[in-house]
């Protein structure tokens, strides 16, 4: 069903297809300048049936058919028992998260919006009982952002809306040593860290590194990708570096940098599903002034 929306989307919604266009391009232009990201062949190579790049209209399609199965996917998780979970997702990296808890300083997984993370969300705090506290963009109209709360709340995760709560909500979570998830491919306050993302320079949410420095949590960039038959492989990676160097201001910047180069690193592996469907470089808004 997924596969059939995804052309028929594209066509319907043109604006969001050429932004997606040029995002696509992007990650092509990631996956083919393999020595800018020499982590991206240990990534790819847990990914034996990843696509490879492609022209930019078959790849517009693609993600909007991996769009159309993360939110098929994400209604019907409610329903799953955890046998189900579990069978259906592969995290060969798990050791990662475990070695960070048995620190106590909590973890913060730093993921991009890619694939199915809703699966392995509700895999790790229903299968493997573990409190999970997810960061959200407040929604209009609230009815909708209400719904949306309730939702990932009945699959186990404590949500906490974007604002200017939430650093305080989320230190609370690692110091009790829990596992904040936190998308953060996309700077949606507008004043984040300018890093070069890829191949062009724009800003990314200083929040993971300022957070993983001031709690001393583990910063794990993670992904979670869909594989055929309903199935999930969840990548997740060393801790970056949060050790303190300088200013506050230097290490932030400097760990922000490093959690891009890993974001597009795990972009690259498996570029369609990439669901980034809003300008998110300078160049994109010049582009498209209309948000």
């Amino acid at each position: 069903m997924a596969g059939l929306a995804g052309p028929a989307l594209a066509r319907l919604m043109p604006a969001k297809a050429a932004m997606v266009r040029r995002h696509q391009a992007r990650a092509q232009r990631w996956v083919a300048d393999g020595a800018a990201h020499p982590d991206a062949a240990p990534v790819a190579a847990l990914l034996p049936a990843a696509s490879a790049p492609d022209d930019l209209q078959r790849a517009t399609a693609a993600a909007f058919s991996s769009y159309a199965r993360y939110w098929l996917e994400s209604f019907r998780l409610p329903a799953l028992n955890e046998f189900t979970l579990d069978r259906g997702i592969d995290v060969p990296a798990y050791h990662h998260v475990e070695e960070a808890l048995e620190r106590g300083n909590g973890v913060i997984l730093a993921l991009p919006h890619l694939g199915g993370w809703e699966w392995a969300g509700f895999w790790m705090a229903t299968v493997n009982r573990l409190p999970i506290t997810v960061v959200v963009e407040p929604l209009q109209p609230f009815e909708l952002f209400e719904w949306f709360a309730d939702f990932r709340e009945r699959l186990g995760m404590r949500v906490v809306p974007l604002g200017p709560d939430a650093g305080r909500e989320v230190l609370g979570a690692l110091r009790r040593n829990e596992i904040v998830c936190l998308l953060c491919d996309r700077d949606l306050s507008g004043d984040g860290i300018e890093v070069n993302f890829g191949d062009e320079r724009t800003t990314l949410p200083a929040g993971p590194a300022m957070l993983a420095l001031r709690s001393g949590a583990a910063l794990l960039p993670t992904a979670v990708y869909f594989r055929p038959r309903g199935r999930h492989l969840g990548t997740v990676r060393p801790p970056i570096d949060v050790t303190r160097h300088g200013r506050l201001r230097d290490d932030v910047t400097a760990v922000t940098q490093s959690l891009a180069d890993e974001l597009a690193t795990l972009i690259a592996a498996e570029p369609h599903q990439w669901h980034l469907f809003g300008p998110n470089w300078p160049s994109d808004r010049i582009q498209s002034p209309s948000p």
